[in-house]
């Protein structure tokens, strides 16, 4: 099977150059046959590439060691399921299921668009098919095949890094390839509408749930890889800034202002040069985020690569597209002009600008901070490092006011605001967002920015919850409907709304729940078998921890562990017992590393107690089980509102999911009418 893997994956080269001309050729030339020729390369490309993946996973259950990509990230003693994700656990199969996912992708917007939208598709397919070939390109001729034999056999392989060997972290590549490979598509539909002059707002309605699709999976993908991060790396966090992590939030970022700036596209006919910018600006990133994490310029817990050849490769291409696509725009100018101007600066229009004028700049910033390490050693020689407190001081403010045009954005009037409008509208939020900074003041909370973050919070979940009961309300009235009834018709009748609104409340508790990392404590205990700690909850209740002791096992190869020593801790609160904590140190026999620290968390609503095996006091006198090599150091966290992260992004997800799904109203004005026609669209459907 890898045999069968590796010719296919270089059928695939001919293949894609074929596809890729004849799309163009076909668009140029207007010759269905040319134009259908290319669809179904687009259907053989992704054959080849499921050949090629299903070749590698093969190798990889199989144990062929002669495989180097096998060699490097397998052993014999590794578990299956770590096996069968292996496709994606280092460069050269992670660029493989990069292209595999993009080729899916293609296949499904060519087959749902076979019979329409016929004066896109020809350009649809070459842009696919060229982004395709690139990345056949890269696998083949890059120096990261990951069909490369070794010149002998090894016995075992070098296993899988013992960091990566975790859950989240499985499936949390997927899921950001998902998120970057679908916004392919609306970038090649952009390209199409630039070549093939229809400019106005259909690329979009065309596109608007792969865009949708790709930043709900950006935005899972990210918190999944923030979920590993708290449980795997041991230090108590979920974000670091580290490049990686920054390279995977700059296309969400613009993914979502663009999300923004498209309805005012939509509403007014504005901002045309300005979303034909975003949806490049967010492709790039994508395929930058991807360069970054493989090219060898970054050194990160995340990142894969070995060879700077790859980083060229990279470059020259984003270079290509971004000259071409500044071309096509600067070309097509004079038919990207507005249709109208903004009126007012208290309007919809306005702050939805607004809203994408900070996004950028937060991007700006991110990408600034990352970049600017390897600017400064390139010009200097000197290596200069950006850490947290940089990206906090930039954009936390920007998160704040991002925060409030969450509640202002939706429900302000376009055109121009009256004065009659923002008293209904932000009359009783502004009193609520007030009192709750009053009362969480007079409660004890003296933290300036955690405060003003938790009473924007109220303003706008008092917006979003009001806007919700008046929509419930005026149903259950109109219709005669109960409350329940009314408020599920309300939802399933435009989904695109008020799904958006729940996107909108997972977002504020996300946001809730970082301000509350402004109140972690973080307590470290040298302790023997007995010793009972206490630490102080910002609630206001104790935790009583009581170490009970060490218990160390020989691994004998299993899992690739050499030694793993547990720490087993009592936990009591305000002296109710509450159960038992273990945290780990674990050294593996295919790793020069330090040993792992696997954490103990226990998860409630207002917080988190997270232990840390800090260290042994005596790890050679723990090996061999003596009494009195028991003393450990533990380290002892508490996070009040951290789980709102992960309950928030539930929300978000879905939310998403439900403005994802078709209205009934567009359900019905698609449907044939008793007169043979078709039925109307009600005035505000989706």
């Amino acid at each position: 099977m890898p045999i069968l893997g590796e010719f296919a994956l270089w059928i695939s080269l001919p293949v894609a150059v074929w596809g890729m001309v004849l799309g163009f050729a076909g668009g140029r030339s207007q010759r269905g046959d040319l134009v259908l020729s290319a669809e179904r390369s687009i259907y053989a490309v992704f054959g080849l590439l499921a050949i090629a993946a299903a070749g590698v996973s093969a190798a990889f259950l199989g144990d062929r060691f002669e495989y180097w990509y096998v060699a490097s990230y397998s052993n014999a003693n590794l578990e299956l399921f770590y096996k069968v994700t292996g496709l994606w656990a280092g460069q050269r199969g992670s660029l493989l299921f990069w292209a595999l996912l993009l080729a899916l992708f293609s296949s499904i917007c060519v087959l749902t668009n076979r019979n329409r939208h016929r004066e896109f598709m020809p350009y649809v397919a070459g842009v696919l098919q060229g982004i395709l070939l690139f990345f056949i390109v890269v696998l083949l001729f890059a120096d990261v095949n990951p069909f490369e034999r070794l010149d002998f056999i090894p016995a075992d392989g070098q296993g899988l890094n013992p960091q990566l060997q975790n859950y989240w972290m499985t499936i949390h590549p997927p899921t950001l390839y998902l998120g970057f490979t679908a916004f392919t598509i609306p970038f090649a539909f952009a390209v199409a509408a630039l070549l093939n002059g229809r400019l106005d707002a259909r690329w979009i309605q065309l596109t608007r749930r792969w865009i949708l699709i790709s930043w709900l999976f950006l935005s899972v993908g990210i918190v999944f890889g923030m979920r590993w991060a708290y449980e795997e790396l041991g230090w108590g966090g979920y974000w670091f800034w580290d490049p990686v992590e920054n390279a995977s939030l700059l296309p969400w970022l613009t993914a979502t202002a663009f999300l923004h700036s498209i309805q005012i596209q939509e509403n007014r006919g504005m901002l045309k040069v300005w979303n034909m910018s975003l949806v490049l600006m967010t492709f790039l990133l994508t395929i930058f985020a991807t360069f970054l994490t493989r090219s060898g310029l970054i050194e990160s817990v995340h990142s894969f690569a070995q060879e700077l050849k790859i980083a060229y490769i990279f470059l020259s291409f984003m270079g290509t597209v971004l000259a071409a696509c500044v071309l096509l725009i600067v070309y097509r100018l004079p038919e990207l002009r507005s249709e109208n101007q903004i009126e007012s600066f208290l309007s919809r229009e306005s702050a939805f600008l607004f809203n994408n004028l900070l996004l950028l700049g937060a991007a700006f910033s991110v990408m600034w901070g990352t970049l600017f390490p390897l600017i400064s050693e390139g010009i200097t020689g000197q290596q200069i490092s950006v850490g947290p407190p940089f990206f906090n001081k930039v954009n936390l403010p920007i998160g704040i006011v991002l925060l409030a045009l969450v509640g202002i954005g939706p429900v302000i009037a376009w055109r121009r605001a009256t004065k009659k409008n923002l008293q209904k509208n932000f009359t009783a939020p502004v009193a609520v967002g007030v009192a709750t900074g009053v009362v969480l003041w007079v409660l004890g909370a003296r933290h300036e920015l955690a405060l003003v973050t938790w009473s924007i919070s109220a303003f706008v979940l008092t917006i979003i919850s009001t806007e919700f009961w008046k929509g419930t309300r005026a149903r259950a009235r109109i219709e005669g409907e109960g409350y329940l009834l009314a408020f599920f018709h309300l939802v399933t009748r435009n989904r695109r709304r008020w799904g958006g609104y729940m996107v909108h409340v997972g977002f504020v508790m996300v946001c809730i729940a970082f301000a509350g990392a402004a109140y972690n404590t973080d307590s470290r205990f040298n302790v023997q078998p007995g010793d009972v700690v206490e630490v102080a909850s910002p609630f206001g209740h104790a935790y009583q921890l009581t170490y009970e002791g060490l218990s160390m096992s020989i691994g004998r190869g299993q899992r690739n562990l050499l030694w793993q020593a547990i720490a087993t801790v009592s936990v009591a609160q305000d002296g109710d017992p509450k159960g038992i904590l273990t945290t780990e140190k674990r050294q593996y026999t295919n790793r020069d590393s330090q040993p792992m620290t696997e954490v103990g968390i226990r998860s409630i609503v207002r917080e988190d107690l997270y232990l840390i095996l800090s260290a042994l006091n005596d790890t050679n006198g723990a090996l061999n089980n003596e009494p009195g090599a028991q003393g450990i150091d533990l380290q002892v966290l508490i996070k009040p509102l951290v789980g709102w992260i992960w309950i928030g992004t539930f929300l978000l997800a879905i939310g998403t999911v439900i403005a994802l799904w078709p209205s009934v109203d567009r359900r019905r004005m698609a449907a044939p009418s008793e007169g043979g026609g078709v039925e109307a669209a009600p005035a505000g459907a989706d």
